[in-house]
């Protein structure tokens, strides 16, 4: 992302309106995750990883972190960061979680201390890198995906496929699964100023920029059956400083969270009023008790053989 002052504003939006983490919101150190110590899990006849570490996935290093003492049927909580985030960012609501539930997160390629993808990357390639993490993490544990922004793109994207795994998905503030067209309707090429620069950003992002070389195009939304599904939408607005635009974002952004109701019969939309983009530092109990809800109730359906 390009930082100047003349675009100051324009950051602090594709932040929260474009809802894709892009490199530079953020503070810019990462944890150095490779010097934390590791170590073995025993769960049932499988050793799950405990601690930080770098795993080798299809010849490139993935920086992993769990903690927690995994319940007895009780799913993998997984935690998927936005754009330009590592899993150093999601430590904070990871340590809450990890009191009652094992938790994990990792460093897509591209992000955090993960090595860089050696080429573009699609949904498809690195939903089989988040396989094979699970793999490692989660055995044949059920899983419950929490993803915010881009994370949650993914996650929601994921899950249809995966049915037999994923139990349940908290989106927070998910990326919208029409992101393009909604960005090119509402800040038209006609549009001058910071809009415009919000708008080329964000689309370079979504089209295979950096840092991961992720190519996100809309789609429609599939479902993932009837599992447990909470969408949570920031409610603080703050568009101001685009004011011909705004307004139409915002509405945008709205319906792209209730778009992603369809992903389960069983989904539900609430709004974090006092947040912006980032629902999961705003409000972390918010976040909390939406994904311990989830949780909870994928132990239920399986219990009860939904």
């Amino acid at each position: 992302m390009i930082r100047s002052a003349r675009v100051s504003a324009v950051i602090a939006l594709s932040c929260a309106v474009a809802g894709v983490g892009l490199v530079g919101c953020e503070d810019d150190s990462k944890a150095d995750a490779e010097t934390t110590a590791a170590a073995s899990k025993k769960a049932g006849d499988q050793d799950l990883l405990t601690g930080t570490k770098k795993i080798e996935i299809g010849g490139q290093l993935v920086n992993v972190s769990c903690s927690g003492t995994p319940a007895d049927g009780s799913p993998v909580i997984m935690l998927l960061a936005g754009g330009g985030d590592g899993l150093d960012k999601v430590a904070g609501i990871q340590k809450t979680l990890s009191e009652k539930n094992r938790v994990c997160s990792y460093d897509r390629l591209g992000e955090g201390v993960s090595d860089k993808p050696d080429g573009p990357q699609t949904l498809t390639s690195t939903g089989k890198v988040l396989t094979a993490v699970l793999d490692r993490v989660a055995g044949d544990n059920p899983v419950v995906l929490a993803g915010h922004s881009l994370g949650g793109l993914i996650a929601a994207r994921y899950a249809p496929d995966h049915q037999d795994r994923i139990k349940g998905l908290v989106l927070m503030d998910a990326t919208s699964p029409t992101q393009t067209a909604d960005l090119n309707r509402e800040i038209p090429k006609s549009a001058t100023g910071p809009a415009v620069e919000l708008r080329d950003q964000t689309l370079a992002i979504l089209h295979g920029g950096e840092p991961e070389k992720l190519t996100v195009p809309d789609g429609k939304v599939r479902s993932a059956g009837d599992i447990p599904v909470e969408v949570i939408h920031h409610g603080k607005q703050y568009l101001a400083e685009v004011p011909d635009y705004g307004p139409g974002l915002e509405r945008a952004w709205t319906n792209g969270q209730r778009k992603w109701l369809a992903v389960s019969s069983r989904a539900k939309l609430s709004t974090a009023r006092t947040s912006t983009h980032y629902i999961y530092v705003d409000q972390p109990d918010v976040a909390v008790r939406a994904i311990e809800r989830v949780t909870v109730q994928a132990v239920d359906s399986a219990a009860s053989g939904r």
